[in-house]
C-alpha cells in the first residue's frame, strides 16, 4: 500500500480544485440559502467526465480505482459537501447496476448515469426503518410483466432530481432475503414525491420522501435474483461509507486549514492567535485526527481496489471520518470565536 499519490492523481486533485475555486465557490452559497440544486454544477461535472467515475469505459465511464474516486469526493468536499454528496448518492445505483445488473440494464441506464444525462439515487430507509434495513416494508407484488410497490420511503438524497432510482422492497417475509432490488423511473405511473426535508446543512443536496401507490415496474427491472436486495444493499453500502468518509474527511480539512490561517492573522493581547498553546494545542488535535481518518479512508479504498475484504475498515472509517468532522469543525468554531457563529463566504 503506497501512502503516495501517482502523476494522474496529482493531476486530477489539482483540477478538480481549480474547478471547485473557479466554478464551485463563487455560487455554492447562493444554492445553498435558496435550497437549489445546483444543476449548472453538475452539468460542469459532466464536462469533466466525472459522473461516473467508477463504471468502466465501456459505459461512458471514467473507470477509476476506489482509491482516486476518494480522492475527488475529498477534494470536492472542501468546498462543496453538498455536491460531494449528491455526486457519490448517483454513483451509488452506477455500481449496483455495474455488479448486479444485466446487459440491457447497463445499456439502457448505466450508461445514461455515466455520461451525466441522468442522474441516479438511492432508495431504501422508510420512516420505520433505517439502520435496520431488513425491517424495510415497501411490498412488491409480482403481477404479471409487472412488479407492483407499495410504501413509502425517506431520506432520498437527490429525490425529485434524480431520474433513476434503485429502489429496495419486500417480495416475501423473510426479513433479508425477502428483499429485491428494482429500478424505478421518475415519471412512473404510481410514484410521487413527498416532503422535501428541511435541514441544517447541505441544504443544495435534496432530501426527498418517495412514495409508491401501485406503481408497476417492468419486471425486466428487477436487478439481480428475487431475494437478492438486501445482500446488494450492504455492499453498496460498504462502499457508500468510503465515500462518506472521504466526503468527511474534506470537511474537516477545509475547517481545519480556514481556522489554522484565521489563527495566524487574527490578533488578541498583542499577538496571534496561533501564538498561545491552547490554539497550538487544538490545532494539533484537528491535524492528528484528520490524519488518521485519511489512513483508515485510504486503507478501505486500498482493499476495495485489490478485492480484499472491505466491510470492517470502511465502517471504521466512515465512523472514525464523521466524528472527526464534527470534533475538528466544533473546534474551529471556537477558534473562529464570535465570528465562528457567523455565515461567511470565504
Amino acid at each position: 500500500m503506497s501512502f503516495l499519490l501517482t502523476e494522474e492523481q496529482k493531476h486530477l486533485q489539482e483540477t478538480i480544485r481549480k474547478f471547485c475555486i473557479s466554478e464551485i465557490a463563487p455560487r455554492i452559497q447562493e444554492y445553498e440559502e435558496k435550497e437549489e440544486f445546483p444543476r449548472i454544477i453538475f452539468e460542469k461535472l459532466r464536462e469533466l467526465s466525472l459522473m461516473g467515475m467508477i463504471t468502466p469505459e465501456k459505459y461512458g465511464g471514467a473507470d477509476l480505482d476506489f482509491s482516486t474516486y476518494a480522492l475527488v469526493i475529498e477534494e470536492l468536499s472542501k468546498y462543496a459537501l453538498s455536491v460531494a454528496v449528491s455526486l457519490s448518492v448517483t454513483g451509488l445505483p452506477q455500481n449496483i447496476i455495474n455488479t448486479f445488473g444485466n446487459e440491457e440494464q447497463k445499456e439502457t441506464y448505466l450508461k445514461d448515469l455515466a455520461m451525466g444525462k441522468k442522474l441516479g439515487a438511492f432508495s431504501l430507509s422508510e420512516p420505520g426503518s433505517g439502520s435496520d434495513a431488513a425491517g424495510l416494508k415497501t411490498k412488491a407484488e409480482h403481477k404479471g410483466a409487472y412488479t407492483i410497490l407499495n410504501g413509502t420511503k425517506c431520506f432520498v438524497t437527490n429525490g425529485k432530481e434524480a431520474e433513476i432510482y434503485l429502489v429496495f422492497a419486500r417480495t416475501s417475509e423473510d426479513k433479508t432475503k425477502g428483499i429485491s432490488a428494482f429500478i424505478v423511473e421518475k415519471g412512473m405511473k404510481g410514484f410521487s414525491f413527498g416532503k422535501k426535508e428541511k435541514k441544517m446543512a447541505l441544504q443544495s443536496s435534496p432530501t426527498l420522501e418517495l412514495i409508491f401507490k401501485d406503481c408497476a415496474v417492468p419486471e425486466k427491472n428487477l436487478v439481480g435474483k428475487s431475494g437478492q436486495g438486501f445482500q446488494i444493499a450492504m455492499q453498496a453500502l460498504d462502499c457508500g461509507r468510503i465515500t462518506i468518509g472521504a466526503a468527511s474527511l474534506g470537511l474537516a480539512t477545509r475547517a481545519f486549514e480556514e481556522a489554522r490561517e484565521y489563527a495566524k492573522t487574527r490578533t488578541q493581547f498583542g499577538k496571534s492567535l496561533s501564538q498561545f498553546q491552547a490554539i497550538q494545542m487544538m490545532l494539533a488535535d484537528m491535524a492528528t485526527a484528520i490524519e488518521y481518518s485519511r489512513l483508515l479512508v485510504q486503507k478501505a479504498a486500498f482493499l476495495k481496489d485489490h478485492s480484499l475484504p472491505f466491510s470492517k475498515i470502511a465502517s471504521m472509517a466512515k465512523t472514525v471520518a464523521s466524528d472527526t468532522a464534527m470534533q475538528v469543525t466544533t473546534k474551529a468554531v471556537q477558534i473562529f470565536g464570535g465570528n465562528g457563529y457567523l455565515q461567511r463566504k470565504f
